[in-house]
């Protein structure tokens, strides 16, 4: 019988990664992307790149509006910090965090799997390249896990819907290495938070910085294009 999976797939390195790990371990793969009213939507086309690649059963791209809360460089008119160090990273919850936006993600992915008869969750959270975001923890995880149980039709009758977090404790390095062994092509994914007009990263916001610092220290070069 073939199992299915949700994974949750914003056109980035790490759910790419995530799509290639659960297709790894047998899974039939449902995608699930989210137009939110996000700052440009060139991590859509990425995500629909990345979903044709990969051969996933299923791409679905859900309508959300979370601009009209705003309180993000992501959502509002606020600026995205660029050529931050790695301590300045850790130091606070930064302003790209967008608020209870994982929650939002996984409840409907949590819908999701439910409708498919999926006992399979994944998401690319990392709690150490994201160790600011609040909701990209193993203890948020495993809260969200013990809610979904109670929450649910498949978590009151059997044991529920499994949130999968393949890459929470690996550094940058080890996901792109992990993704290059399963074939990922990461010249389709994008990371950036500010590209320009033609969806050409920034290089210098904290998404761009962490990825050129994983693909350096994995040995590797990164095939997408960066702004001079």
């Amino acid at each position: 019988m073939t199992k299915k999976a949700v994974v949750l797939l914003s056109g980035g390195l790490d759910s790419s990664t995530c799509v290639a790990i659960a297709q790894d371990q047998g899974f039939e793969v449902y995608g699930l992307s989210f137009r939110y009213g996000q700052r440009d939507t060139h991590e859509l086309d990425a995500a629909e790149a990345v979903a044709r690649a990969m051969n996933i059963n299923k791409h679905v791209i859900i309508d959300i509006d979370l601009r009209a809360f705003g309180g993000s460089a992501l959502t509002d008119n606020i600026d995205v910090p660029k050529g931050r160090t790695s301590e300045e990273m850790d130091s606070e919850i930064p302003v790209t965090y967008v608020p209870a936006r994982n929650t939002i993600f996984l409840s409907f992915a949590l819908a999701y799997a439910e409708t498919l008869k999926s006992d399979d969750i994944f998401i690319g959270v990392n709690a150490l390249d994201y160790s600011g975001y609040p909701d990209c923890r193993p203890e948020y995880i495993a809260a969200f896990q013990a809610m979904a149980r109670l929450a649910t039709k498949a978590g009151v009758e059997g044991a529920g819907v499994r949130i999968n977090t393949p890459l929470i404790n690996m550094s940058k390095a080890d996901i792109i290495k992990t993704g290059l062994s399963l074939g990922v092509d990461y010249a389709i994914t994008t990371s950036c938070y500010d590209p320009d007009e033609m969806g050409i990263a920034c290089g210098q916001c904290d998404s761009c910085l962490l990825r050129l610092k994983g693909f350096a220290e994995a040995g590797s070069t990164d095939p997408i294009r960066y702004q001079s």
